[in-house]
């Protein structure tokens, strides 16, 4: 559904908000290897979650990223790496796809587009940290 650095942007906020939730902080290593991540890439979309005011990076010997201090959607997350195509975008790609120049596809998915954007609105980071803390979800396999 979400490209893959997408997936990995959601595994590594919800894997530091778990982290900050002991009081701590997480380096680019231990969050590449927890989430089952390349240190490259990891360090690109962590990059990007900062850039995007969704993380901090903190220097020094007691550094490392945290989540910021504010509710976070799933959406902000998703619009941070993949921008907003999932809930905007033609499915079949075209570049001109609206309820007035709909694409043959364009009246089945818009039910469908709303509903996404429900729940990634509607889902908090820490809704989601809390199921991995409670071991009610994992964040690998």
């Amino acid at each position: 559904m979400f490209s893959k650095a997408c997936e990995y942007a959601l595994k590594i906020m919800i894997y530091l908000s778990s982290v900050q939730s002991e009081g701590r902080l997480a380096g680019l290593k231990e969050v590449a290897s927890s989430i089952d991540s390349p240190e490259a890439f990891t360090a690109k979309i962590l990059q990007q979650l900062v850039r995007a005011n969704l993380l901090q990076s903190l220097r020094g010997p007691n550094g490392g990223f945290r989540v910021v201090d504010r509710p976070i959607t799933m959406l902000e997350v998703v619009n941070a790496i993949d921008g907003d195509r999932i809930i905007r975008g033609c499915v079949l790609g075209l570049d001109e796809c609206s309820s007035v120049h709909p694409c043959p596809a364009h009246n089945n998915f818009v039910v469908i587009r709303e509903q996404l954007k429900g729940v990634l609105v509607n889902t908090q980071l820490a809704d989601l940290k809390d199921g991995v803390i409670s071991g009610n979800s994992f964040l690998k396999v």
